[in-house]
């Protein structure tokens, strides 16, 4: 607004002033200030031949040039010389006449006259040029500064209205986005995630960085409220998985304690069998949740050595063919190269391939065939667990590797619920990439690019 005051008063001087100088030099065209030049210095063309005014030629062809005439005066104001005068032009003056001559056009609209003095003589000398004219002003110095002051008042107060008027629009329009942005400001707060229209002009960016943020606060806050529901859930479950082996064990443990001379050796060994057993299911629980924990906020240091991955896929399937628990299923093992060597946590990796493996062989019949496959895709290695089973439903895709989370199509309760969160986590402390593909009824495939 200050800025707008200043620029109205320097304008305002600044036009005063040049209208001033304007009217002192009464100077307003090129044509007319040019005119008034050639008339003043006529003199130079004017010479005396036997003591009277003769024009010489130079002289004569600027006149026919300027389209003008000269008439030489003696003292009484009669004509002493002419050239190139008009036939209507008086030859003699009188005082008030040529004053009238000057001031008026008084020979025709189109000719203004000059006057000025050469050789002792004075001369009119007339220009017929439509576009000269000359204007003669008559002012009060104490007037004019009268009405400048008025006209200064007027031109301030008229620009400070203004001002005002563009002040306060102007701060309408700045201010209103503003209280819009302390308005959705005020909504993130409260944990209201509403986009904001975004105006054109200088809060542009802000706006739409505001929307940014909200549509980010907005995608934590409901990844905060999955993970919220996802920890309970967990927990219950957790709690719930705790609490069965631990009744079990008081149970038993009870059991033994009241009738321990009435049980015979059978019964105190199945007891006991049993209370080792659910001890140990809850000492896996534990173990699973800290390695969990431990994997996921990368508090676990692996042992790395080089591993030659296509060795040592080929050996963990023999394994399961010589394990009884799995020597009749029909497991494949594939490969493109002959070594593939990597640098992994080899006990760590292990717990993660076979995770997937005991997956694909527990969750589906025993007829289901699954094949390992290794490969190599420059400069990466990619190993491929795949089966024919029946294929994990849409809806469980998303959640497979969730902690604690166990299908719908899942019977099985063996194990902790944690072993596909921990063998995902185990693949990207080696900074690998893990995907899941799968179809009900036809099968799973799970691809991990090292």
């Amino acid at each position: 607004m200050t800025i707008v005051v200043i620029v109205g008063i320097v304008n305002a001087i600044l036009f005063l002033s040049l209208f001033f100088i304007k009217v002192n030099n009464n100077n307003f065209g090129t044509e007319e200030a040019s005119a008034e030049t050639f008339s003043r210095t006529f003199s130079q063309y004017v010479e005396l031949h036997a003591g009277k005014p003769v024009v010489n030629e130079e002289g004569l062809n600027k006149l026919q040039e300027m389209s003008a005439w000269v008439q030489f005066l003696n003292n009484h104001g009669q004509q002493v010389a002419a050239f190139y005068t008009p036939g209507e032009l008086q030859t003699a003056y009188s005082p008030i006449e040529i004053v009238q001559m000057y001031k008026y056009k008084e020979l025709d609209a189109s000719t203004t006259v000059f006057i000025s003095k050469a050789q002792n003589f004075s001369y009119f000398l007339g220009i017929k040029n439509p576009k000269i004219g000359r204007y003669v002003m008559t002012y009060d110095y104490a007037k004019i500064f009268k009405d400048v002051n008025v006209f200064l008042s007027i031109f301030l107060i008229i620009d400070v209205l203004i001002v005002i008027i563009i002040g306060f629009l102007f701060g309408k329009k700045l201010t209103a986005p503003l209280h819009t942005l302390i308005e959705g400001i005020h909504q993130l707060r409260e944990r209201r995630f509403k986009k904001m229209p975004t105006p054109k002009g200088v809060y542009e960016d802000v706006f739409r960085n505001m929307n940014e943020l909200s549509e980010k606060l907005d995608r934590h806050e409901e990844e905060r409220k999955h993970l919220d529901k996802m920890r309970e859930e967990w927990i219950s479950n957790v709690s719930h998985d705790m609490k069965t082996p631990l009744a079990s064990i008081q149970g038993y443990a009870e059991f033994i304690n009241d009738s321990a001379t009435d049980l015979t050796a059978q019964e105190l060994q199945e007891y006991t069998s049993i209370i080792k057993s659910k001890s140990m299911y809850m000492k896996d629980l534990l173990d699973d949740l800290n390695l969990t924990m431990r994997l996921r906020n990368h508090q676990l240091s692996l042992q790395f050595e080089e591993v030659n991955l296509v060795q040592f896929l080929r050996e963990m399937t023999i394994e399961l063919l010589n394990d009884p628990t799995f020597g009749e299923r029909q497991i494949e093992f594939e490969a493109n190269v002959v070594k593939a060597v990597h640098k992994v946590d080899k006990k760590l990796l292990k717990r993660a391939l076979l995770n997937f493996i005991y997956n694909a062989l527990v969750h589906n019949d025993e007829n289901v065939v699954v094949k390992i496959r290794v490969e190599t895709i420059n400069p990466h290695t990619q190993i491929t667990i795949s089966d024919n089973g029946q294929g994990i439903p849409a809806k469980d895709l998303e959640q497979v590797f969730e902690r604690y989370y166990r299908g719908t199509n899942t019977t099985s309760k063996h194990g902790t619920g944690l072993g596909m969160a921990i063998a995902r986590d185990i693949i990207w402390a080696h900074e690998g990439k893990l995907d899941l593909t799968s179809v009900e009824n036809t099968g799973t495939t799970i691809t991990i690019l090292l």
